[in-house]
């Protein structure tokens, strides 16, 4: 019966994990976020491999999953320091999140609950031709909160995801260990029965020639 529920459970984890990084995935795309779409995309097809895993009982999945979600925590952790400052990072910083092609930062940033857009004109002479210098005002929560909000619960998933696998993994394990003692008998001289084969014997026929001396 815990075998059975802590299965079912990684497989609620599981979904809840594809249901939220997909959400996290819309609001990179629009943010032209592309580190975060590269880590997200690796991390839906690798909870896919780990859920599949989990339902066909395939030890190897369930464990590279867990693998990965270790990995998946040292990214949100890095997130949440990034957009919150910590030590020398800056969340104005493009190389990291944008790889330098753009000039883009979160979609929360001017979408966020409350949050009023005003264009400047005019604008910079360092702002580029093809980009609107704005103030964004009145947010009820700042964007990187936000930004920190989904990492957490990223966090918090993948913690749980990784100790159900490990339970599951382990279940798994000894139920195929209890099935290899049972058919083990082979090894310490058991034999089972076997078929004897029925032979119908002819009688043979020999000339023996006769010496008439």
């Amino acid at each position: 019966m815990g075998y059975c529920s802590g299965r079912c459970t990684l497989i609620f984890i599981c979904g809840m994990q594809l249901v939220c990084v997909l959400e996290r995935q819309i609001f990179d795309f629009l943010g032209y976020q592309w580190a975060p779409i590269l880590a997200n995309f690796v991390h839906i097809i690798i909870v896919i491999l780990g859920l599949f895993g989990t339902i066909q009982y395939r030890p190897r999945y369930i464990t590279g999953y867990a693998v990965w979600l270790v990995l998946w925590v040292t990214w949100n952790v890095f997130v949440i320091c990034f957009y919150l400052e910590a030590g020398d990072l800056s969340k104005e910083t493009d190389l990291i999140l944008t790889f330098n092609i753009s000039m883009h930062r979160s979609w929360w940033m001017e979408n966020g609950p409350g949050c009023m857009v005003t264009s400047v004109t005019p604008a910079p002479d360092w702002a580029p031709e093809d980009h609107r210098y704005i103030t964004v005002s009145g947010c009820f929560l700042e964007y990187q909160y936000i930004e920190v909000a989904h990492s957490s619960l990223q966090i918090v998933l993948a913690l749980a995801g990784f100790i159900y696998a490990c339970y599951v993994v382990k279940c798994i394990t000894e139920e195929e260990d209890s099935f290899d003692f049972i058919g083990g008998f082979d090894s310490y001289g058991y034999q089972g029965p076997q078929k004897t084969s029925h032979l119908q014997l002819q009688p043979m026929y020999m000339q023996i020639p006769l010496d008439n001396n």
